[in-house]
């Protein structure tokens, strides 16, 4: 028992080489074989906030009245309007074609048939809004108050 077999060593007999030359001394190098270095992927927990960020949510901005600014009364305005059944509009900017039909839906009562816009060299979008056969833009203009 008190002597050692050769070549196997004791417990104690390791401890005092790992006190004397230490353990990390001859750690391997990681040898990269590719161009491109990828770091590994850690764990992504997701965010637990203390509290909102934001007092309150937003609300939405663009609503009917927000959509349609203001009619267009020019000269060829008022020839669109008796001449092609179509009413032209200042429309906010952000808005689309879908936000243009919904916002006359809600606030006029009419349907409308097609809707061309365009962006004033100005800044501001205008609408051309026509109308169907049924519905005549003199009597819708004369509704809104513009004529």
């Amino acid at each position: 028992m008190g002597a050692n077999v050769r070549g196997t060593t004791t417990k104690a007999q390791a401890a005092r080489k790992a006190a004397v030359k230490g353990t990390n001394s001859h750690k391997a190098k990681k040898v990269y074989t590719k161009p491109k270095f990828f770091q590994p992927k850690t764990l992504h927990l997701a965010r637990t906030p203390k509290y909102e960020r934001k007092a309150t949510a937003r609300f939405a901005t663009l609503d009917q009245y927000s959509v349609l600014k203001q009619p267009l009364n020019t000269e060829t305005a008022m020839k669109k309007i008796e001449d092609h059944n179509t009413l032209v509009f200042l429309v906010d900017v952000r808005a689309n074609k879908r936000h243009i039909k919904d916002a006359v839906k809600k606030l006029y009562d009419v349907d409308a048939a097609k809707i061309n816009t365009l962006i004033r060299p100005d800044g501001l979008k205008k609408a051309y809004i026509r109308l169907p056969a049924d519905v005549d833009a003199l009597d819708v203009a004369n509704k809104i108050g513009f004529i």
